[in-house]
């Protein structure tokens, strides 16, 4: 499988470690009413999509950046791949 680095190009998959779902870059805030219950979820609660998904790469032996590759889990054909570090500014600003 290769997946587009949006900096060097197509890459072997290979060189990415696979961290699981883009959601993990939503961590729920440790304050508040109902913290520890949201952080349980954030933990240990993960869907299992057959379809399109959101998942966190790291490219572990490349340029050590981390990616959210949009990716079918069915057919492995992958959709997209952005910067983490982007997807989280996005969020920030409100964007999707």
């Amino acid at each position: 499988m290769l997946i587009p680095h949006p900096l060097l190009g197509l890459r072997d998959a290979q060189e990415f470690t696979y961290l699981g779902d883009a959601a993990l870059l939503q961590r729920p805030s440790p304050e508040g009413d109902g913290a520890e219950d949201a952080f349980c979820t954030y933990v240990f609660l993960r869907d299992n999509p057959a379809g399109l998904h959101r998942e966190l790469w790291y490219h572990e032996q490349g340029d050590r950046s981390w990616l959210v590759v949009t990716r079918n889990t069915v057919t492995h054909e992958i959709v997209a791949a952005e910067l983490a570090s982007d997807v989280v500014l996005r969020q920030r600003e409100g964007g999707a």
